[in-house]
């Protein structure tokens, strides 16, 4: 009996010596790792330029993509800002990053507002917008929370949405969940984890 369990235990740690030499070391973000999840897969947006646009034309890249408006006071410009300054640390590698912004108000964020603002942190961000349907699809695909807020005066409005950014890697799959406010450091070093 004795015998059996050496044998059994010596078998179970070969099989696990086996798993960890064939398997890959898994990367350690600082942000939350979300690989495997089955959401944001993809979406069918126009571009500030007119273009339509999907995910897969990024492909290759590693897309930082981030849902805001442009009447935004705060979170959408100062994550653009990260942005831009995380793309400008990159240096050399800086073309390996696409950042692209999803507007959550189709109603006020038209193709000329877009191409106003978002290139504005940046000239290689990309705005895409759709239509009411387009948008609300395309944020419940990304499990996105955006809500209209109406002003005080009942006229002017502002949008109550997901203050965070995911992170695609260079085949297109989902990886990083990254929330507001997490800094410009932190993202850089996960994204120099990604074009390895």
């Amino acid at each position: 009996m004795m015998r059996r369990l050496l044998i059994l235990l010596f078998c179970v740690g070969a099989l696990v010596a086996c798993d960890t030499k064939t398997s890959a070391p898994k990367a350690s973000f600082a942000n939350t790792d979300i690989t495997g999840s089955d959401f944001g897969r993809d979406f069918s947006l126009t571009d500030h330029t007119g273009q339509r646009r999907t995910l897969a034309d990024y492909r290759g890249k590693v897309v930082a993509l981030f849902f805001g408006f442009a009447q935004c006071p705060d979170i959408c410009p100062t994550t653009l800002s990260d942005l831009a300054q995380v793309k400008q640390q990159l240096g050399a590698d800086s073309d390996k990053l696409q950042v692209l912004f999803i507007t959550v108000d189709p109603e006020r964020d038209t193709q000329e507002v877009l191409a106003g603002f978002v290139p504005a942190f940046d000239p290689s961000f990309v705005a895409l917008r759709g239509n009411k349907d387009e948008i609300e699809k395309v944020t419940k695909d990304f499990k996105v929370f955006a809500q209209k807020v109406a002003g005080k005066d009942g006229g002017a409005y502002t949008i109550d949405h997901t203050a965070a950014t995911y992170v695609y890697d260079q085949e297109g799959r989902i990886r990083l969940f990254v929330r507001h406010g997490k800094g410009v450091h932190d993202l850089l070093q996960d994204l120099k984890l990604l074009f390895t």
